[in-house]
């Protein structure tokens, strides 16, 4: 009998990274443009870690979504703040361009999307759990996918909503490309749908599209819950619904 002997993985690296820009989305959410120097990118819908360091040497890692369409040696977060976090708060109110840390990535190889798969695409977002599927939607954007997009986006009020000004521009302007927005506590004075939670009428069937979509469902816990069962419920296969959870919604 022969023993083959295997090396471990390598660690996968980190690299440095130093704000370019950035910008509010909402009160309590930033948009936050990396320049990272060797980032190989990532395809939409993956996400990295972030490392800070302060100056006694302690660090504190979080993980968060990529927002961006995929592009070398550049990243895209969009973090809603946490009051209790350690990495959050800085990213949302202090950090200025100049200012370094470090991301390590891309993670994740099932909750992600490239123009190369064919089907009609379902995107299901509550709260900040947009990011990642915003990121899928400039993808397709970026690439001139024909590929049909159908975002549903919940959350609890219009000041509450991320890409205001670019979702509703696209929606406008890209073929194929439908976004709904909903809101649970406080919607616009014009609005056909009273607020509230996610219902069984907000979401398509899965005969809705000739070819049944592949679907991303993103958000806190019980928004994705509710939204996989709602999509099982209307005909959606278990094996084409991929989700993803974060933290408390916006």
């Amino acid at each position: 009998m022969t023993t083959v002997w295997s090396s471990p993985p390598e660690p996968m690296p980190w690299f440095r990274a130093a704000v370019e820009d950035a910008w509010l989305e909402t009160r309590t959410a930033r948009t936050v443009v990396l320049d990272v120097p060797g980032w190989p990118g990532h395809d939409a819908g993956q996400h990295v870690d972030v490392r800070l360091t302060a100056d006694d040497g302690y660090t504190a890692t979080r993980t968060y979504s990529v927002a961006s369409a995929p592009e070398a040696g550049r990243l895209v977060l969009t973090v809603q703040l946490v009051g209790e976090g350690e990495v959050s708060p800085w990213l949302v109110g202090e950090a200025r361009a100049g200012d370094e840390l470090e991301v390590r990535g891309p993670i994740g190889g099932w909750f992600r999307w490239t123009e190369s798969m064919p089907e009609p695409v379902l995107l299901v977002a509550g709260g900040s759990g947009v990011v990642p599927l915003m990121a899928m939607v400039r993808q397709k954007v970026r690439s001139g996918a024909a590929t049909p997009f159908h975002l549903v986006y919940s959350a609890r009020t219009p000041d509450h909503v991320f890409y205001t000004n670019e979702l509703f521009a696209l929606a406008r302007t890209t073929p194929g490309l439908r976004v709904d927005r909903l809101f649970s506590r406080a919607g616009l004075p014009d609005d056909e749908r009273a607020p509230g939670r996610l219902r069984p009428e907000d979401l398509p069937a899965a005969d809705a599209t000739p070819v049944p979509p592949r679907v991303y469902v993103c958000g806190p816990s019980g928004f994705v819950e509710a939204a996989a069962g709602i999509l099982l419920a209307k005909g959606h296969d278990s094996g084409a619904i991929r989700t993803e959870r974060f933290g408390p919604s916006s």
